[in-house]
């Protein structure tokens, strides 16, 4: 047996990583260029010859079937980041699919192609042969087995066993060298090998049917798997965690710059990407709740380094009252919330939306929490408008996807005559308003609320006609989350008209002075695209040690407010608020001095993020090095070895590394830790703010 593994691992190139699924010439999004073979043009060059050809060749496993995209799987998701790397460097994505996994890096080293995505992790003999990015996840090689039977407990239990493992992949170059380390046992271990065109669907299927008694797969694909299969399971975990990234030729230098600079922007930005569709006790259990929203003056914005906005204050509120953590996802367009909440990408919609007939088909919505009038509006200098028939001639600029426009139907339904004109369905109603106000639009139709918000500050618009009764408006959730939905009533008929939404709705509706305030320190794009007096400084340092500027930014807003000559209760200093005696090792002063300070925290940070193992994905590293930023390397070290005493994962700030954090306060745990005690609720508020507020920045940027 030994002499026959032997054998076939000379004959295979053992330069994969774990395969992944596909089969790329049906799947693929239309428009999207999928030869059948890697036969190209032979292109070696770095960015500049890649832009002169404009395409960005993208190398992926093409599995022997066809297979359902979902939510999370890591081949999806590499696929669609390397598409959008492309598309902001101006060249168009072009996916290569090659049937064996084995020959990935060949096709790459030999020109036919300028990026491998998929799922390859990072081994030192790869490492020798190509370049690769900044980590995207990282894995640890798993022992899969049906669900039901008894686990092994280690190695030495699968003695007489058979283990399916994918040949060309470094689960074949495991199971070799992990079995072996247990004396005469890998002798009675009969491997199964398998072709590296299978999916991971197909190898978890043979297992099911008895093909073999376990297989090998990746710990990111198998968080994926269990979300829709439950005749497979975990049952031992081997090897050490490694790194998953995106492989380019050693020579292509400036891609790499340019792929790690995304990388970073992405993994910072990114929401949980799983999909979730289990009811409150699931969210219980994540401690998260997911509220799909939209980013305007009404639901959630930013509002002077600070998040704000009606339906967020109140989203808050009910998360809080769960005992969750609220996470807003924001979407691109009205349309695309509803979709979102069924696919598992949200788990309620909050953003002042009307009770349609249509919508109640499709999710469940909570009793009113709020009543608008749909009124029509136009500029202020129109004449007075008293009927519908006065709209015969006109035209209606409206959003397809809004409740808006069913009513501009209902009105032609009547006999007049106007034009409906369907506009982005990304723009906010308050946009439209304003292209109402200078003529570009005729008239459109928008929420009281809205009008009203918006007639504090500009005098340019009216609303001419209420159409016809108050609608209701509601939060949303998926139809098979009854307890979820039970939870949102129950806050509504606490919540409704009492004391705090009155407090809110006076303040975001009818606090004409307030309202004015808050929309000059609203943070919208500019012309210049200024977030801060302090862009500048901030894109100049992150530009020289590779960070996101607004990451900084939103990092110096919660240090300083913005305010140079800040000075903490320790003697912290400047915009970035850094101590005098790390300003003197890292040879700068003075703190008080803006662009001193910014490459004193600046550089700090790049010191802090090469504290940790350099396996991490670039997100965990970077929310690992903001924690120590406030609380100290040894601190963070401490949380990282409670949480795997605890069984969390030390390897995660969120939601397990920050929980340890917290248990560093308490006399139990911070006696046994090297650093002691902790006030650890500051560094868990610091960096989920931080998060949060550069998120928010990011996507007021792209």
């Amino acid at each position: 047996m030994r002499a026959f593994l032997w054998g076939l691992s000379l004959m295979c190139l053992s330069i994969a990583g774990c395969s992944q699924d596909g089969s790329e010439s049906d799947n693929s999004p239309a428009g999207e260029k999928v030869p059948d073979t890697p036969d190209g043009y032979v292109e070696t060059g770095d960015l500049d010859a890649l832009k002169s050809r404009g395409q960005f060749r993208i190398l992926v496993h093409r599995a022997a079937d066809e297979y359902l995209p979902r939510a999370g799987y890591p081949l999806d998701v590499e696929r669609e980041m390397a598409k959008r790397f492309a598309r902001e460097q101006g060249l168009e994505p072009v996916v290569i699919s090659v049937p064996e996994y084995g020959d990935l890096l060949a096709q790459l080293l030999a020109g036919r192609g300028d990026m491998v995505a998929a799922n390859l992790t990072v081994t030192p003999e790869r490492a020798e042969q190509v370049g690769f990015t900044l980590g995207i996840d990282q894995t640890r090689e798993v022992l899969v087995g049906r669900s039901g039977e008894p686990a092994p407990e280690g190695v030495a239990d699968l003695s007489g066993r058979r283990v399916g493992v994918m040949r060309d992949t470094s689960f074949w170059e495991l199971a070799e060298s992990y079995f072996a380390e247990v004396p005469d046992i890998d002798q009675d271990i009969e491997i199964v090998p398998l072709p590296s065109t299978m999916t991971s669907d197909e190898v978890l299927d043979g297992l099911v049917a008895g093909e073999y008694d376990f297989a090998l797969q990746d710990s990111n694909v198998m968080d994926v798997v269990r979300t829709y299969r439950d005749d497979v399971q975990v049952q031992l975990t081997l090897g050490e965690r490694r790194p998953l990234a995106w492989a380019i030729r050693p020579s292509n230098t400036a891609l790499l710059e340019e792929l790690n600079r995304f990388l970073t922007r992405e993994r910072l930005t990114r929401t949980d990407i799983r999909a979730h569709t289990d009811d409150l006790t699931g969210i219980k259990e994540r401690k998260v709740l997911r509220v799909i929203t939209r980013n305007n003056g009404a639901t959630y914005y930013l509002y002077r380094g600070e998040l704000v906005g009606f339906e967020y204050e109140l989203a808050k509120r009910f998360a809080d009252s769960l005992g969750v953590r609220l996470q807003m996802v924001v979407a691109d367009s009205d349309e695309a919330m509803i979709p979102m909440l069924n696919e598992g990408r949200g788990d309620m919609i909050a953003a002042f939306m009307t009770r349609t007939d249509e919508r109640a088909d499709r999710v469940a919505f909570s009793r009113p929490y709020h009543y608008a009038t749909e009124t029509l509006v136009g500029r202020a200098d129109e004449p007075a408008i008293d009927s519908l028939k006065q709209l015969a001639g006109r035209t209606l600029h409206l959003r397809r996807s809004s409740s808006y426009w069913s009513t501009a139907e209902s009105i032609r339904e009547r006999g007049v005559d106007v034009t409906l004109a369907p506009v982005s369905s990304t723009m906010e109603t308050e946009d439209i308003l304003a292209r109402v106000a200078d003529g570009t639009y005729d008239l459109t139709i928008a929420d009281s609320h809205i009008l009203q918000s918006e007639l504090t500050w500009r005098d340019d618009i009216q609303g001419l006609l209420p159409l016809g009764d108050p609608t209701n408006q509601g939060w949303a959730v998926r139809p098979e989350n009854p307890e979820l939905l039970a939870a949102v009533n129950a806050f509504w008929k606490k919540e409704y008209r009492g004391l705090h939404y009155n407090i809110l709705y006076k303040r975001y509706f009818e606090d004409d002075a307030r309202i004015r305030e808050q929309r000059a320190g609203r943070v919208d794009v500019s012309e210049d695209g200024a977030l801060s007096p302090w862009d500048e400084l901030a894109q100049s340092y992150a530009e020289q040690y590779g960070f996101d500027w607004r990451l900084i930014l939103a990092q110096m807003y919660q240090e300083s407010r913005f305010d140079p000559a800040a000075v903490s209760w320790v003697g912290a200093k400047g915009l970035m608020q850094v101590m005098p005696r790390t300003g003197n090792e890292l040879g700068l002063s003075p703190l008080d001095d803006p662009e001193v300070s910014v490459h004193a925290g600046v550089k700090y940070m790049d010191w802090l993020r090469y504290r940790f193992p350099e396996r991490l994905p670039v997100d965990e590293q970077m929310w690992f090095s903001l924690a120590a930023y406030n609380a100290g390397v040894g601190h963070v070290r401490d949380a990282r070895r409670l949480a795997d005493q605890q069984g969390w994962d030390p390897d995660q700030w969120f939601g397990h590394v920050e929980k340890a954090m917290l248990l560093l306060t308490q006399p139990r745990y911070y006696q046994k830790a090297r650093f002691g005690f902790v006030r650890g609720h500051e560094p868990v508020s610091y960096v989920r703010h931080i998060r949060d507020r550069y998120r928010a920045y990011a996507r007021l940027t792209e």
